[in-house]
């Protein structure tokens, strides 16, 4: 399937809008345990101005403004930004495009972006504009998730889908950026005309009460992993879901499962 960037735009977007009311939920359980290391990486601490772009339903830019800083949030998707705005009603939450944004150059002391970087077309002009609208010497830092084969939780629905139902079923467009390794984020990065890059694979856990909230998770509040989820064959799904739950078991702890987890955490200097 050839890339359009269009197709892309229109997939996001569209799948965001839906997953808005289920994602606080559900996916951002797994999300939420990198909001402190991403605005560590970024140096976020009182008075800092702060981009939280692909902000979602801003839960960084709530966590940046209990440390004092300043924080604007940015996303696409008008029903994420409802919920910012109703959650968080002192912060300024806009509607824009990542890869055009509507601020004055060197607006801001850092850019943060929590798992929002690659679900844009071009991860590159997003990087730029984010440089662009940053001060000299100013920071950015953005978290991905890693290849499925370092990322327990997806290793196990996928490998169940593999054995139990169609793992191509959904013709999803081909997604705008790989980042699945740190060195895929130093190279964007270094393209993008940052400097004193790092990027590195931080691990965590995603804590779940049983493996059916894994799927649940994916379901409600991604978009790409839910079109594949949804784009089962029906009779399919009890099957994927025993397969989970019974590949899950080694990861129960207590009344509950702690599932690994890993993303890319990647930071650079304007």
């Amino acid at each position: 399937m050839s890339f359009d960037p269009q197709a892309v735009r229109e997939f996001e977007h569209a799948g965001w809008q839906k997953a808005a009311s289920g994602y606080g939920a559900s996916f951002a359980r797994a999300t939420a345990g990198y909001v402190d290391a991403l605005l560590d990486a970024a140096r976020v601490g009182a008075g800092t101005r702060l981009l939280d772009l692909c902000c979602g339903p801003g839960l960084v830019a709530a966590a940046a403004a209990r440390r004092g800083a300043l924080p604007v949030g940015a996303d696409f998707s008008a029903a994420m930004l409802a919920l910012a705005r109703a959650a968080h009603p002192a912060i300024r939450f806009d509607e824009c495009d990542a890869e055009a944004l509507p601020y004055h150059d060197a607006s801001f002391d850092a850019v943060v972006l929590n798992f929002g970087l690659h679900h844009v077309p071009d991860p590159a002009a997003a990087l730029i504009e984010a440089r662009r609208v940053l001060r000299l010497g100013g920071q950015v830092a953005f978290t991905s998730w890693a290849a499925p084969g370092e990322n327990i939780a997806w290793k196990l629905l996928f490998d169940a889908i593999a054995e139990h139902g169609d793992p191509i079923a959904a013709q999803t467009p081909p997604p705008g950026g790989g980042l699945r390794r740190p060195e895929d984020a130093l190279r964007l990065l270094a393209e993008s005309g940052f400097a004193a890059a790092e990027a590195e694979m931080a691990p965590r856990e995603w804590r779940v009460a049983a493996p059916g909230e894994l799927i649940d998770g994916f379901r409600r509040g991604t978009v790409r992993t839910a079109a594949v989820i949804d784009a089962q064959p029906p009779l399919a799904l009890p099957a994927i879901a025993a397969a989970l739950a019974n590949a899950a078991e080694p990861y129960r702890r207590g009344d509950g499962f702690a599932v690994p987890i890993v993303a890319i955490l990647a930071r650079a200097r304007r």
